[in-house]
């Protein structure tokens, strides 16, 4: 019985090696980090429409990069949308309008590799959907076949627009419609302004989202209306509104990442950070005072010490590497290689107080 069992054992140990060889995951010596994760079911258009029907509020957080999107994932975010804001929160500029589609597309495989269980959305940028429905459905079929989204979403609500949002959807792709603050039409509205503040917009705001409705979109984002306003279009809807600046009564709420984790605290980030962000976190200050230890101890030379110099040669390779350089005549790179060696072990003899 004890050979079968060391015969079983050896077999076990084998095949373990034999499936490490055949999997596109490295042997890790490395790098330490995370153990693999069970993904969970993506979160479906069909799921996000049974929350709705039971007015259970939908989260969605605006992300750019594989780490926010793998924070997403272990958050249970219901949607992760890959926004335009990258042009300014990532790229440093003063609004959406020049990050280009191959951009908008790194962004997305990046979150796409991060982001598991959340449906994943992404935006058109400006000047890649307004000349033509043609050009809206290729534009579309790039964010999903390339950038690995789920879905799309566009702003505005002008007949052109609303036009484009039927044609995406009848080439089978999902779409959210984008009404109120449109950023990609500053131009048009004269900078970063609130929307629905007099009759006349806000019945505007209500109209244009019951147009993406009827287009085919699967739920509208109302940016920087007031609160009736939003309450207003969510009861005339029969599709999920998802508010930022729009008050509570919203069927779900976006924020950006940086925003909401206080990431950047810089004059520019503070210029495009909105009034009706809350830091649910400070995550900035951490990284600033973490970025100055950093520093500090790099400069007095306690970084990196013992326990961040993992990797060793004994004694006996030591030795033989000193020779050889010797015998290059690299004198004094033997020197330095002996005295390094020697270096990390009286180290530990003070950190740990040893004579």
């Amino acid at each position: 019985m004890a050979f079968l069992h060391k015969l079983s054992k050896a077999s076990s140990l084998a095949g373990a090696s034999l499936i490490r060889r055949r999997s596109n995951v490295p042997e890790n010596t490395v790098y330490g980090g995370p153990k693999p994760q069970t993904p969970n079911q993506r979160v479906t258009l069909n799921q996000l429409r049974q929350k709705y029907k039971k007015g259970e509020p939908i989260t969605m957080v605006t992300a750019y990069d594989y780490p926010s999107a793998v924070h997403l994932d272990t958050a249970g975010i219901d949607i992760c949308l890959v926004g335009d804001s990258a042009s300014m929160v990532v790229h440093g500029h003063d609004t959406t309008l020049p990050i280009t589609l191959d951009e908008m597309l790194v962004h997305c495989r990046a979150v796409a590799r991060g982001a598991k269980r959340p449906l994943l959305v992404g935006d058109l940028p400006f000047g890649t959907y307004e000349t033509s429905t043609s050009q809206a459905v290729d534009t579309a079929v790039r964010i999903l076949k390339e950038g690995g989204m789920d879905a799309i979403k566009l702003e505005g609500g002008s007949p052109s627009r609303i036009t484009a949002a039927k044609a995406i959807v009848e080439a089978g792709i999902a779409v959210i419609g984008h009404v109120g603050l449109t950023p990609q039409a500053i131009s048009v509205l004269g900078g970063f302004r609130p929307q629905g503040k007099n009759v006349a917009s806000a019945v505007k705001v209500v109209e244009t989202a019951m147009a993406l409705q009827e287009a085919g979109c699967f739920s509208v984002v109302l940016e920087c209306v007031p609160a009736p306003v939003a309450a207003a279009a969510t009861s005339a809807l029969q599709i999920p509104t998802i508010g930022i600046g729009a008050g509570p009564f919203c069927s779900g709420q976006v924020l950006v990442y940086h925003d909401l984790l206080g990431m950047l605290q810089h004059p520019h980030h503070a210029k495009v950070t909105p009034k009706f962000c809350k830091q649910f976190a400070r995550v900035g200050d951490v990284i600033n005072k973490a970025l100055l230890e950093y520093k500090e101890e790099v400069t007095n030379g306690s970084f990196p010490g013992p326990s961040h110099t993992p990797y060793k040669m004994n004694p006996k390779d030591v030795n033989g590497f000193s020779k050889e350089l010797q015998r290059l005549g690299l004198d004094d790179a033997a020197s330095a290689a002996n005295e390094a060696a020697v270096e990390p072990e009286k180290m530990n003899m003070v950190n740990t107080g040893s004579n």
